[in-house]
């Protein structure tokens, strides 16, 4: 199975937003992206339009070719534009405006009777719906009894560990998000993971043969101000494929 690359745009809006006007434009970092081997395009359209717009989607909805994968918050706001737009998919994520990126994954246990209309309603749709979860079992379970096809694995505890260098913590949660992924995909469940994944940590995670795909953002955009766009994801779509060969 090929490990498909979603490619997260939402920090070249940043760099827009922080200056104002047009430059640099997310759609076209979107066309470089699929040029250079991604095989999605992610985009977050937050509450407080802090980096992606409105506009983004429209325009990303109307122009790119690959799947649009939109991350949003569980809100009548945001079900309403994502059932306005279609995008092929919707990753249902935790958002608290004080936080200056995703901090943890989505409770779906705790969250039940609030999720599942928003999951029916997408699902009806034909949009394909994503819990963005910890690796736990508990949550698993939740997003399988949901009727998620989809969830993400987050690896953001991972990824701190192996740039803090502490090594026996690493594997500990390496090995939880291994037994994650074995988990999701004995319950049905299509398995994602992503968050914080460089090209120093990814291997690992790629390797794991129960995940399907993995989304990528930060460190691509962070790394395509020293190298360009397109050679950053060329070598991070390698060492993906390098692991899971």
């Amino acid at each position: 199975m090929t490990l498909r690359l979603g490619v997260n745009i939402d920090h070249v809006a940043t760099v827009r937003n922080a200056r104002g006007g047009a430059h640099p434009d997310p759609l076209l970092a979107a066309k470089v992206a699929a040029d250079a081997g991604a095989d999605g395009i992610t985009a977050h359209l937050r509450e407080d339009r802090r980096h992606i717009t409105d506009a983004d989607i429209a325009a990303l909805s109307e122009t790119i070719a690959l799947p649009l994968n939109l991350e949003m918050a569980a809100t009548d706001e945001m079900l309403s534009i994502a059932l306005h737009y279609r995008p092929h998919a919707a990753c249902i994520v935790p958002e608290r405006r004080q936080e200056r990126t995703t901090e943890g994954g989505l409770d779906a246990v705790g969250q039940h009777n609030h999720l599942a209309p928003i999951i029916r309603r997408l699902g009806e749709a034909s949009i394909r719906v994503s819990l963005f979860i910890e690796p736990d079992p508990a949550q698993l379970r939740a997003a399988a009894m949901l009727g998620a096809p989809v969830v993400e694995l987050h690896t953001g505890a991972y990824a701190h560990a192996v740039l803090d260098g502490d090594a026996a913590r690493t594997e500990r949660l390496l090995a939880r998000i291994r037994d994650a992924a074995r988990i999701g995909a004995d319950l049905g469940l299509e398995v994602h993971a992503g968050h914080g994944l460089t090209f120093d940590n990814v291997k690992p995670i790629a390797g794991i043969p129960e995940i399907h795909e993995l989304n990528i953002g930060h460190f691509l955009i962070g790394e395509a101000i020293f190298t360009g766009l397109d050679p950053a994801i060329r070598r991070m779509r390698r060492l993906m494929d390098e692991a899971r060969a």
